[in-house]
């Protein structure tokens, strides 16, 4: 791996396990055994780190929300879209925790955001619209755009919820699971009578995944 790509992914690593409020580029370094100058070589600042760590998390979204085309909407594809969601929310975590810190400092990375989350909002209207065609929910047209904002909303703002009104401020896989059977909950509510039982299935997965022991 290329230094550069080492120190992108040492300070996503970093930022998720201590928060990127506490990390600096010297924390970064240090934890690479470089110097100081070698990273700054690569990035200008911390700023310019995490807009590289951005563009990973563009091209995640932009991969893992595409409309299916030409195949069942099974318990498979719906899966992995649900997981699409909590690895967004996993690996980027640290995004999530301090968003409104982090694009109030970066007005280059908020425009990028608007415009990933506005495209975001697209497809997942796209992949609504079609199980919406296929049976699997049941809503009229003009409320798919509400639906896919709101689960948008909670994947994006999940975290600060915990952290906010809950004692323990460790961001866990658990947590996470919890978030992904609100949006479950709220998508089994325009489920059909032939989509009901895979819902349910999909509850009781994830719910499982919840309850599964600290790795």
């Amino acid at each position: 791996m290329k230094t550069r790509d080492k120190i992108i992914y040492a300070s996503l690593e970093l930022f998720n396990e201590k928060g990127e409020r506490n990390i600096t580029t010297n924390h970064i370094a240090a934890h690479l055994g470089i110097s100081p100058g070698n990273l700054y070589y690569h990035f200008r600042n911390k700023e310019d780190i995490i807009r590289s760590i951005f563009s990973l998390y563009q091209a995640h979204l932009e991969t893992s929300f595409q409309p299916y085309e030409g195949e069942p909407a099974t318990i498979d594809l719906l899966i992995g879209y649900f997981d699409a969601m909590f690895y967004a929310m996993w690996e980027f975590r640290f995004m999530y925790a301090n968003l409104t810190d982090i694009l109030s400092r970066d007005e280059e990375l908020k425009s990028l955001y608007l415009i990933t989350q506005q495209q975001v909002l697209t497809r997942c209207s796209h992949v609504l619209s079609k199980l919406n065609q296929d049976g699997v929910i049941a809503i009229d047209e003009e409320e798919i755009p509400h639906l896919a904002e709101t689960i948008r909303m909670i994947v994006c703002f999940w975290i600060g919820y915990k952290q906010t009104h809950s004692s323990q401020m460790e961001i866990t896989k658990s947590s996470l699971y919890e978030g992904l059977l609100r949006i479950l909950m709220i998508s089994k509510a325009y489920s059909t009578s032939e989509s009901r039982t895979t819902f349910v299935r999909l509850e009781q997965h994830y719910r499982e995944l919840a309850a599964a022991p600290v790795e």
